[in-house]
């Protein structure tokens, strides 16, 4: 294959998704009533903004060559305590620390924290005792979802205090500024990743750990950060799914982890580590909010949903394993 052929071959490769994205879009829009306006669209892309923000993390983690299935847990955790501080009913304090310039970055940051102890935890596990960072954040995922209920004893914290809400409600162009903000974490991170040593060296510790080793690059910081990392962006998901539903319940999320588990498998990361970019994980989720709209517009019962779901993770997967056997076949 000639380098021109073979440039060509890896940019349909890593950009399928989008094709897959604006194919499922076209046929919507031809075959559902009412599925082709700017409203839609605009719903798409808040609907997104949570599971996108969470499949940053994940897809970095993945692409580090591990796996951090604790990410929807630490969104729900993160969500309750922002809940518990700053709702004003059910079993919220109803904090209130003045103008939306003091609250929003301060609510934010306790619940980016939140999601960065966990992370730490999860690294801590995986890079120091070296244990498997599959069972590591299974425990995670299960030990966070009872910590959630445990601190909220099962009950809600609802009515967020409206300084914080703004962002909830606040639209920019026709669409809303939760949308815009996860827009915006995608532009920086798919930055971060492709134009910085932190992006490069991640690539490099998935691709081969050993041979990153040698060349001298500190593996386990890379791969502790990407869990801190994935655990902050995880908190931040949560922080604006509390803001979208102006406080917490126990069950919150519930579902979210296999939505940004296919996202990023669809988006073109691959499951072996070191391939994968985030423009592609951002197409990945949009096709997933794309299908769960059309779901509803049809009114179809919601276990279909499920149905259709779980498809989608199996078909992601295979699409990876295909996708490395061309790879490897043909350049």
């Amino acid at each position: 294959m000639t380098p021109a052929r073979r440039r060509t071959f890896e940019f349909l490769l890593d950009n399928l998704v989008w094709l897959m994205l604006i194919t499922v879009l076209v046929i919507f829009s031809l075959t559902i009533p009412h599925y082709f306006q700017f409203g839609i669209f605009a719903n798409i892309l808040e609907q997104s903004t949570y599971v996108g923000v969470m499949a940053i993390g994940l897809a970095i983690v993945i692409i580090a060559g591990h796996l951090d299935l604790s990410v929807e847990s630490t969104a729900a955790l993160a969500a309750m305590v922002t809940g518990l501080l700053f709702a004003s009913s059910g079993i919220g304090l109803g904090l209130s620390l003045g103008p939306p310039i003091v609250m929003i970055p301060v609510s934010m940051a306790i619940a980016v924290a939140v999601g960065v102890v966990i992370g730490f935890i999860n690294g801590f596990f995986v890079i120091k005792v070296g244990m498997s960072a599959f069972i590591v954040t299974l425990a995670s995922f299960i030990w966070v979802r009872g910590l959630v209920v445990a601190i909220s004893g099962g009950r809600s914290a609802q009515s967020l205090d409206s300084a914080i809400r703004i962002i909830g409600v606040e639209r920019i162009f026709g669409i809303p500024l939760l949308a815009w903000i996860s827009m915006l974490c995608f532009v920086v991170f798919s930055f971060i990743m492709a134009k910085t040593p932190f992006g490069r060296y991640v690539t490099l510790v998935g691709g081969n750990e050993t041979a990153t080793y040698r060349a001298g690059i500190a593996a386990p910081k890379i791969l502790w950060s990407s869990f801190i990392l994935a655990g902050a962006l995880a908190g931040l998901a949560g922080w604006l799914l509390a803001i979208r539903t102006s406080g917490a319940t126990a069950n919150l999320g519930t579902g979210m982890l296999f939505n940004a588990f296919a996202a990023v498998v669809i988006g073109g990361v691959s499951l072996k580590g070191g391939i994968g970019k985030l423009p592609g994980v951002y197409a990945g989720v949009l096709l997933i909010y794309s299908i769960h709209t059309a779901i509803n517009l049809m009114r179809l019962p919601a276990h279909w949903t499920q149905v259709i779901l779980g498809l989608l993770v199996l078909a992601a997967v295979l699409l990876d394993t295909l996708k490395l056997r061309l790879r490897e076949k043909l350049l």
